[in-house]
């Protein structure tokens, strides 16, 4: 391997200093660093170990792993934590595998962790069942650096048997476990805690996160391309540096495209915080929480690192993995190579009756309400609107019927009502529908949504939208959830169907990813399954 040296302002974040130093790469790590000692060295790039996404799904960038790294590579990104948990919810411990060995055909560092909720709830249809028997042996995995996140906080509370052998295997084998406890608080976020939980990206508030760094835990500030607790939490940064780490969770791939944690670096910076809490919890922390094979800049440490031009908006000009120059001035010198397909999908079309819903009388109707940037819905109750004694979309109202379709097996549709979604005409469908990831669609009309929901499942996966003439998919063959085929045009191909959902109405920033977690059962308040309406604080179905 080639052996080289770079000048630059190298960013110590142990001793929180910065030397002018010159540092020497040989066989893929740093073999020494020496200081600069002449004066104009005013021009030189800053030299920072790389940023790390501290948890992300890569199966929501629509990419597999390996093409996930060639868009990340170019904001800075080095590695990441990885939950696998949408594609083991679809194809168990092979599409676990399946991630592991594509991640590895690029000079990237995933992490990834055995999934621990799959599948995520009893009241919904998944495609695999991970049982405690099942991760335990992927705790045993080399490849697999944690236990991810622990969704069945009831579980845990209540001291279930099988999610206490999970978090067991996890402290026999010394891996870290997740944590995914939205909303928890006081006594009960103490017992979750307790039981060896050490991080949590769910908070929604200050207070709610202050509670839980309490209790010993991590907090993970998060802003995906649907979830966004920035602002809520930054604050967190002055005074709890040495615990809190940041991550995207789900990022489409044209927000990928944009950026990543370097943007959170730069939005942080701007409001006053000190770089150095900033670049540690962005670089240093995860490293030392997950024990990560990622070099942060010392002596005998793997060669990554990366230049940026200055502290404020870190923007990339070099990123090095293991000495490998991956990506320079905004431009990924990571090469497109076609993966192979795993999948599980096995639905028949749907026709426009099996869409219909009668009206039993009822004058209130209980309605999942969608928030903007945010995985928690409202439940709200409303008046229906009923022609030929069905219930309908209502464009007036924005009350819109959505749909979700067994992917598994064929079976009956399971349908309720939405608001917020602002579309005006048509439909938008989708395979990528946490946790189970069956067919979910949003429409103003029984035509739209048949039309829609059915292009996903002939092409056995992918995002759709129809309006007025326009029938437009972008295929998911990889376990309906990502696409093999170069980043950069998958996402000017999402970027394109988002502005279609948009020009029917919607107004929501990321309509495609809000439709996927109005079936994510463990984050409140009301969702639906394939299985029916679900209430996420009574943790059980809506009464028909």
């Amino acid at each position: 391997m080639q052996t080289f040296s770079v000048r630059g302002k190298l960013v110590d974040l142990r001793s929180k200093s910065i030397h002018h130093s010159e540092v020497f790469i040989s066989e893929g790590k740093i073999k020494h660093i020496s200081p600069i000692r002449e004066k104009a060295t005013e021009q030189l790039p800053f030299i920072l170990p790389g940023f790390i996404d501290s948890h992300v799904h890569i199966e929501s960038s629509m990419l597999v792993p390996s093409e996930f790294a060639k868009l990340a590579v170019v904001h800075g990104t080095v590695a990441t934590i990885s939950d696998p948990h949408e594609i083991a919810n679809v194809c168990g411990i092979d599409g676990v595998e399946y991630m592991i060995e594509n991640g590895k055909t690029v000079p990237f560092k995933f992490h990834f962790g055995a999934p621990s909720c799959v599948p995520a709830t009893d009241f919904e249809t998944a495609g695999a069942t991970l049982d405690s028997a099942a991760v335990e042996k992927l705790l045993h995995n080399a490849d697999i650096y944690y236990l991810s996140e622990m969704m069945n906080f009831p579980g845990v509370l209540n001291n279930d048997d099988e999610v206490m052998a999970k978090i067991a295997s996890a402290k026999r084998a010394k891996k870290p476990v997740d944590g995914h406890a939205p909303g928890l608080r006081g006594d009960a976020a103490r017992q979750y805690a307790a039981a060896g939980i050490t991080t949590d990206h769910e908070c929604f508030t200050k207070e709610e996160a202050l509670d839980k760094l309490n209790c010993g835990m991590k907090i993970l500030i998060r802003e995906g391309s649907a979830a966004k607790n920035f602002d809520a939490l930054i604050d967190l940064l002055n005074d709890h540096h040495e615990n809190i780490m940041f991550c995207s969770d789900d990022k489409h791939p044209d927000s990928l495209v944009e950026g990543h944690i370097n943007h959170l670096c730069a939005r942080a910076v701007k409001k006053g915080i000190d770089v150095f809490k900033v670049l540690r919890a962005a670089c240093l922390n995860p490293v030392e929480h997950y024990s990560m094979k990622v070099g942060i800049l010392g002596t005998g440490d793997p060669a990554d690192f990366i230049l940026v031009e200055d502290l404020q908006d870190f923007i990339v000009t070099a990123t090095y993995v293991n000495g490998h120059l991956v990506a320079e001035k905004g431009r990924s010198l990571i090469m497109t190579s076609k993966s192979g397909i795993i999948n599980n999908f096995n639905c028949q079309p749907i026709s426009e009756n099996d869409l219909a819903i009668n009206w039993s009388g009822e004058r209130e109707i209980p309605v999942i309400g969608a928030q903007d940037g945010q995985l928690i819905t409202d439940k709200l109750y409303l008046e229906p609107t009923v022609a030929d004694n069905r219930m309908i979309s209502d464009t007036h109202k924005d009350l819109l019927k959505m749909v979700v379709v067994n992917r598994y097996q064929h079976s009956k549709p399971s349908i309720c009502f939405v608001k917020n979604f602002g579309l005006r005409q048509g439909a938008i469908a989708s395979s990528v529908a946490h946790d189970s990831h069956n067919v979910i669609a949003v429409g103003v009309d029984d035509e739209s949504l048949s039309k829609a929901i059915n292009m996903v499942i002939a092409h056995k996966g992918g995002v759709s939208c129809v309006k007025n003439d326009l029938e437009i998919i972008v295929p998911l063959p990889v376990a309906g959830l990502m696409s093999n085929d170069d980043g950069y045009h998958i996402a000017a191909q999402y970027a394109l169907i988002d502005k279609h959902a948009k020009e029917a109405g919607s107004t929501l920033s990321s309509p495609f990813m809000t439709l996927s977690f109005m079936a994510l059962l463990v984050i409140p308040h009301l969702k639906l399954s394939d299985l029916g309406l679900f209430d996420g604080d009574k943790f059980s179905f809506i009464e028909k």
